[in-house]
């Protein structure tokens, strides 16, 4: 019986055609893919007035995490300056399933925030399903979200405006960041931005059915690759939420968040069910679905109109979350 599905995006459908696609993932497909699931980050950088460190922090087991802070040119330490102010950041967590990709996949996406918001970019290489599993990679993510709060007068960053933000597996990963440092005590995140997110290992949504049994970017089959590779046999209701944030207990008391997808991909409906839980949790989020698009298509292709729309929107929304309130502006608002 063939399945009904929103049509793609003239644009993007066209652009599509050229892609080699797949409809399934096993170990040996994953093994060739892997080494070319992320591009070097250097000739994104050249031209760019950019401030680079590599830093090692540990995961809670001890095993050496990498991070690397992208910063914009002279922003340095704000210790001893007398600047009220530090730059926004951004702590970034890269897509790829959970299963492949590193710090620097994707990272075109938050380079445009440093360009054009000053944001410091620190993006972190947790470690990959199937040789991590369970709660690793998200546990891996905190300890990289601890070290650059810990560390933000020497990075030059406010810690009023610090963002969590991530896409595909990287935006599950992001909301279960913000889970823990709501649970844990910190550190408090000003938002959290959620790209087409993985945010849920059961696979029931509509949107999963529709996006089954034929080649795509990513496809049902190869999302429940995904997750098995990640959580191997723990039974469904001993998945923690924030492993999969969608079956998180309590979605309250989070960080401003903002949530897209495209009408025509697996993650939709779920991404869409995790925002309504928060707006009735008593939270705020902002949704977008964008019409005609596949998962991950402004990463892909960010020349289609579509996907530099979506990007400027999210850039918009970014601006007015981060926009430092200038001391005593909520009074002068008050009384003008």
């Amino acid at each position: 019986m063939s399945v009904s599905r929103p049509a793609l995006d003239p644009e993007l459908r066209a652009l599509l055609a050229d892609m080699p696609l797949r409809s399934e993932l096993d170990a040996e497909a994953l093994a060739r893919i892997r080494p070319f699931s992320t591009m070097p980050v250097e000739p994104l950088l050249a031209g760019r007035a950019v401030d680079r460190r590599e830093v090692t922090v540990p995961g809670s087991d001890g095993t050496p995490i990498a991070l690397s802070v992208l910063s914009p040119a002279g922003t340095g330490s704000t210790v001893g300056t007398g600047s009220p102010v530090g730059a926004p950041c951004v702590y970034w967590i890269h897509g790829g399933g959970m299963i492949m990709g590193d710090r620097f996949s994707q990272i075109d996406i938050p380079l445009e925030w440093l360009d054009e918001l000053g944001a410091v970019v620190v993006t972190v290489d947790y470690r990959l399903a199937p040789e991590a599993t369970g709660t690793t990679p998200v546990d891996d993510c905190y300890q990289g979200l601890l070290w650059t709060a810990d560390h933000a007068a020497e990075l030059g960053i406010d810690p009023a405006r610090i963002v969590v933000a991530g896409t595909s597996a990287g935006g599950g990963l992001a909301a279960g960041v913000a889970l823990l440092a709501r649970d844990l005590g910190g550190p408090a995140l000003a938002a959290q931005v959620l790209i087409c997110p993985m945010l849920d290992h059961r696979n029931v949504t509509v949107s999963s059915a529709q996006y089954a049994g034929e080649p795509g970017v990513w496809t049902r089959e190869m999302n429940e690759f995904g997750w098995r590779s990640l959580l191997g046999d723990i039974a469904d209701e001993k998945v923690p939420g924030h492993v999969s944030p969608a079956v998180a207990d309590d979605v309250s008391n989070l960080p401003t968040a903002y949530v897209d997808a495209g009408s025509a991909e697996v993650f939709r409906d779920e991404d869409i069910a995790y925002a309504s839980r928060i707006w009735a949790a008593g939270g705020q989020a902002e949704l977008h679905i964008w019409a005609g698009g596949f998962h991950g298509f402004d990463a892909l292709y960010p020349q289609a109109h579509i996907a530099a729309t979506a990007r400027r929107t999210r850039t918009e929304w970014l601006t007015r979350v981060l926009a430092p309130v200038p001391a005593g502006g909520a009074v002068e608002a008050a009384v003008s």
